[in-house]
């Protein structure tokens, strides 16, 4: 079994509140979770209202299943217009290890 994850530091457009934030991070999250069928959620930047660290993580059969679905997130986060990807950050783990 293996265990992956992906950590997103973004950094928001014109944001001026964190009500903003959330109209902004919310439908994110949605359609990460709609489309990739993966664990994700606001990790962090939760008072600031211009930056956001995102994660998502799931759990597969294979490496190599796991890397590409990682790898789909990825590429689709850093892709929306409506924020910049400043770092992203990936791990995989095996039970074993």
């Amino acid at each position: 079994m293996w265990i992956g994850w992906i950590e997103f530091d973004i950094l928001l457009g014109d944001v001026q509140s964190l009500k903003e934030k959330r109209s902004v991070i919310r439908p994110l999250l949605a359609e990460v979770k709609r489309r990739f069928d993966v664990s994700v959620a606001e990790v962090g930047g939760h008072e600031q209202y211009r930056r956001s660290q995102v994660g998502a993580g799931l759990v597969a059969a294979d490496r190599a299943h796991l890397m590409e679905v990682l790898t789909a997130v990825e590429r689709f986060v850093a892709n929306r217009p409506e924020f910049e990807l400043l770092s992203s950050r990936q791990r995989e783990l095996h039970s074993e290890d």
